[in-house]
């Protein structure tokens, strides 16, 4: 696996990132140790977690697999921000909030310190020069190594990178948003903010939640078993709900036929596109399974073709709101 920069760092990745949030919702830990083990063998040394997944479980099932491992050889991240208890301090990006939960989340991975460590939303509460100090007092003394933001909007990551630029504290390495081909709102802003400020980017929800995975197809029905099929239980009217429109059949049908066109699968295709993208670092890619996870890591070692990608891109374009729609031109497109 192509092992990359993290933006503008000396911190080296894997262009796949694994994402740790199915560990905690009781597949079984035997399973995500199997996942984790094939990540590995395969080149992957960039995991993702966070203190709220499954309310710590997530990162206590990492570091019981971390035992007996190079700890370096790894890139670990997690994040902090969500209510982790009932007290008044239990949440948010208060320095009280984060050095506690930082002790916490070392202690339940069984490290002396986090490689990524991030500010999972943005924290309306307290003053950015509280949480950027905290955040660097913890660089300084070793427990983390870089920070990265996610759920942010552009105007308030370039607020702190301007922060702590001139406070002489750590800036944000990385932003992990949501992006894909169906939601590449991103584009508008945060990637060329990145691109220019020397933020990597480890996309979230890199499928769309399995609709970039090819199962889910037009006129057809979602097959048993899967999220949409639950979904549609659940609502009991057997239809695609809000998805259900022109512009998402038009992104299934160009994944795929340049799918079966470069004989990879309709997911491959999708994470391939991303990894491609403007400051992307890592999309971070999920699994159940060790074989789900195996047909992920078929995104790398391989290239779409300047034409295929063109087709992605003008059947995932979307009309801009204003300002953007300006800035871009008269189609204000993305």
């Amino acid at each position: 696996m192509e092992q990359r920069n993290l933006g503008r760092t000396g911190l080296r990745v894997s262009e796949l990132c694994l994402g740790a949030m199915t560990f905690s919702d009781g597949d079984g830990e035997a399973e995500a140790h199997r996942i984790l083990d094939t990540f590995v063998e395969a080149g992957g040394t960039f995991i993702d977690t966070a203190d709220m997944y499954g309310r710590g479980v997530s990162e206590e099932v990492l570091g019981r697999w971390l035992k007996g491992r190079r700890r370096d050889d790894l890139v670990i991240a997690t994040k902090v921000w969500a209510r982790m208890g009932e007290g008044a301090n239990d949440s948010a990006l208060s320095r009280k909030h984060i050095v506690s939960a930082v002790e916490a989340s070392l202690r339940r991975l069984g490290t002396d310190h986090i490689d990524l460590y991030q500010t999972h939303m943005w924290d309306r509460t307290t003053p950015i020069e509280e949480t950027l100090s905290t955040l660097d007092t913890l660089v300084r003394a070793g427990k983390v190594r870089y920070l990265g933001a996610s759920n942010i909007a552009p105007s308030q990551l370039l607020r702190a990178q301007y922060v702590a630029r001139a406070h002489g504290w750590e800036p944000y390495s990385s932003l992990q948003p949501l992006y894909n081909l169906m939601q590449r709102e991103v584009e508008w802003e945060l990637g060329p903010l990145c691109a220019e400020e020397g933020i990597g980017i480890v996309p979230f929800s890199p499928l769309s939640g399995g609709w970039l995975t090819g199962k889910y197809r037009r006129g057809a029905t979602a097959p048993d078993g899967s999220r949409e099929a639950r979904r549609q239980s659940t609502a009991g009217d057997g239809s695609w709900g809000e998805r259900d429109t022109e512009e998402t059949w038009r992104v299934v049908d160009a994944l795929v036929a340049v799918a079966e066109e470069a004989e990879r699968t309709p997911g491959q295709v999708a994470l391939r596109w991303l990894m491609d993208r403007q400051a992307v670092a890592a999309p971070i890619v999920g699994a159940r399974t060790a074989e789900q996870l195996t047909e992920s890591l078929g995104a790398g070692g391989w290239a779409l073709t300047a034409e295929q990608v063109a087709r992605l891109d003008a059947a995932s374009s979307r009309p801009v709101p204003y300002p953007y729609d300006w800035i871009n031109g008269v189609e204000g497109r993305i």
